[in-house]
């Protein structure tokens, strides 16, 4: 499974000085989910708002935080 996910949520997270326990903590979450996103064990299933307020945890917007993951480009 691609890591590329856990690259992007580690580096967000790190940037906005929090730990995985805080990040857990703000989104209602275990210790251990936030850790299998970062070692790319799973790929976060959120709902929109479960998204925007990953978004709000990390400090970031939905646009940077949809930049960064990959995802299927739309063919044309």
């Amino acid at each position: 499974m691609s890591s590329k996910y856990g690259d992007v949520i580690m580096r967000l997270r790190a940037r906005a000085g929090l730990t995985q326990r805080q990040v857990a903590e703000a989104m209602g979450l275990t210790v251990q989910t936030v850790s299998n996103w970062e070692n790319g064990v799973r790929i976060p299933k959120l709902s929109p708002k479960e998204t925007m307020s990953l978004c709000r945890v990390l400090n970031c917007s939905l646009e940077e935080l949809a930049d960064e993951l990959p995802g299927e480009k739309e063919s044309g």
